[in-house]
C-alpha cells in the first residue's frame, strides 16, 4: 500500500466520537472542517444508531421535565 491509497483509506472511529458528531450535529454547532472530517470518517451505521439514541435520550428528557412539570402542578 503505498501513501495515496493510505492518505485515501478511510479512518474507523469509535462509537463516542460519532456520538459526540452527532450531539454537536442535534445542537446544531458544528465548524466546517469538523463536519468534513466528520463525513469521510463516519460510517453511515453509526451516524445512524447514534441518531436513534440521540433521539430517544431527547424524547425521553423531554418527557421527563413534562412529567415534572405536570405533577409539580398539581401539589
Amino acid at each position: 500500500m503505498d501513501k495515496m491509497d493510505m492518505e485515501q483509506a478511510p479512518r474507523k472511529t469509535s462509537f463516542l466520537q460519532a456520538t459526540r458528531a452527532v450531539f454537536w450535529s442535534f445542537f446544531g454547532v458544528r465548524k466546517r472542517t469538523d463536519y468534513d472530517s466528520d463525513a469521510v470518517k463516519l460510517t453511515l451505521g453509526q451516524v445512524i444508531v447514534a441518531g436513534l439514541i440521540g433521539a430517544a435520550l431527547f424524547v425521553a428528557a423531554l418527557l421527563g421535565v413534562v412529567y415534572l412539570v405536570t405533577h409539580l402542578a398539581v401539589k
